[in-house]
């Protein structure tokens, strides 16, 4: 059966994780990263939209209504539009760690109030009209572990903040949880950050399926690991529902994606769960039917878009036309199977 929504997205990051000017895996443009989005075809399917992270090279987080206009003009160019949006919360860019001292934690609330006038700026011009925007606590889970209970209720407390900015432009904001990520780097960790917040109407989970994966295996938290090595499909199974049955209430953004059981980092970027090829003979999940686990009460929670990550993919990967079309036909077996009208 084929359905109209959820809709189909690619991600615009992976063009920018973990790559500097200078190395040997560089920067890939916008524009590029829009041609090979728009260039994705599988029977006559192509992909609905674009998710986007607001930093340089591709964005100006600062940039001009003008400027932020012309941007969505390129993209409606390409018959695409935007969902989510990744506000620049990391030290380096605008934000800084959401534990940190009062000055860093202003700065993550001052890129989550960027990001919020861009969507601003996008919604109006017509664009945009859903997603979510996106953060993290932008801290290692090293300096957490110095003071879990104390510094999830700081982080707690930052994101709080953060959301009274999103609740003024009408935006709902999702934690992405990785397990680089302070106090989002176990499955049990980020439900009970989620729950310290509790702004559900504002303050949600993005759920990834290659990170989430990580947390199934317990890789920066043994003790809340719910998988050993050599584990049955029964045992998966069992696993896969505990982690989902917590954190399914709290997803408001999801992103399709494949792991292989390992972790990677490239340039700046921290180890996190590995994203692989949709086709990817090493893969561990069963994209469909895992699929489904998340996207059960998918429009309760407002949910209207589903997003590839592939983030942290070589840049030759990304510059290969079957990736995508692979990636676009996975996607659209998710849609058809669990999708809606």
């Amino acid at each position: 059966m084929t359905h109209a929504s959820p809709k189909l997205h690619n991600a615009m990051w992976p063009g920018l994780v973990g790559k500097e000017e200078g190395s040997d895996q560089p920067p890939i443009s916008l524009d590029r990263m829009l041609e090979l989005t728009a260039a994705a075809e599988v029977n006559g399917v192509k992909y609905d939209g674009i998710d986007y992270f607001l930093f340089h090279p591709h964005t100006d987080p600062d940039a001009s209504d003008d400027e932020l206009k012309a941007i969505a003009d390129k993209i409606a160019a390409h018959d695409l539009v935007v969902g989510s949006l990744v506000a620049p919360v990391w030290p380096g860019t605008v934000g800084d760690s959401a534990m940190g001292d009062e000055e860093a934690r202003k700065k993550f609330v001052l890129a989550v109030e960027k990001a919020c006038r861009i969507a601003k700026v996008f919604n109006e011009h017509g664009i945009r009209k859903y997603g979510v925007i996106r953060i993290d606590s932008a801290g290692s889970p090293a300096d957490w572990a110095a003071d879990p209970e104390g510094n999830t209720k700081i982080i707690a407390e930052t994101f709080r903040e953060a959301a009274k900015v999103a609740e003024g432009y009408g935006e709902r904001l999702a934690a992405e949880g990785e397990i680089c990520w302070a106090g989002m780097h176990s499955w049990k960790d980020m439900l009970d950050l989620l729950e310290a917040v509790d702004m559900p109407k504002t303050v949600g989970f993005q759920a990834d399926m290659a990170h989430t994966y990580l947390y199934l295996l317990g890789y920066n938290a043994p003790e809340h690991a719910l998988l050993k090595e050599g584990y049955s499909d029964e045992e998966f199974k069992a696993a896969y529902k505990t982690m989902t049955d917590a954190l399914r209430p709290w997803t408001i953004d999801f992103h399709i994606a494949q792991n292989d059981g390992s972790v990677h980092g490239t340039g700046s970027h921290d180890k996190t769960g590995k994203h692989c090829p949709a086709d990817d003979p090493n893969g561990k999940l069963d994209i469909v039917e895992c699929a489904s686990y998340w996207l059960e009460g998918a429009t309760e929670r407002g949910i209207q878009h589903i997003c590839w990550d592939g983030c942290m993919f070589p840049n030759e990967m990304l510059e290969t036309p079957a990736t995508w079309n692979t990636i676009l036909d996975v996607m659209i077996k998710v849609r058809n199977a669990h999708g809606w009208d």
